[in-house]
């Protein structure tokens, strides 16, 4: 995964526990904004939410940050 892309995955996970608490749950959209303005990146983080992993629409924050923090570098 594209360094930039797991940055941004993390720090919107961690805004969004601290928000809303640990039971919030987000989509792969919670990563961009409405205007798709890189859209190689939105697509990377498809496919790695979509593709790889299969994930559900709507997954929990910790769960999702859980996941992307163990990618090796």
């Amino acid at each position: 995964m594209n360094s930039i892309l797991k940055q941004k995955i993390i720090t919107v996970c961690q805004q969004k526990i601290a928000q809303k608490g640990e039971n919030v749950g987000l989509s792969f959209y919670a990563f961009f904004a409405n205007k798709n303005d890189n859209p190689a990146l939105l697509m990377e983080a498809a496919t790695w939410w979509i593709q790889t992993h299969r994930l559900d629409h709507f997954e929990k924050a910790v769960k999702i940050k859980a996941m992307v923090e163990a990618i090796s570098d």
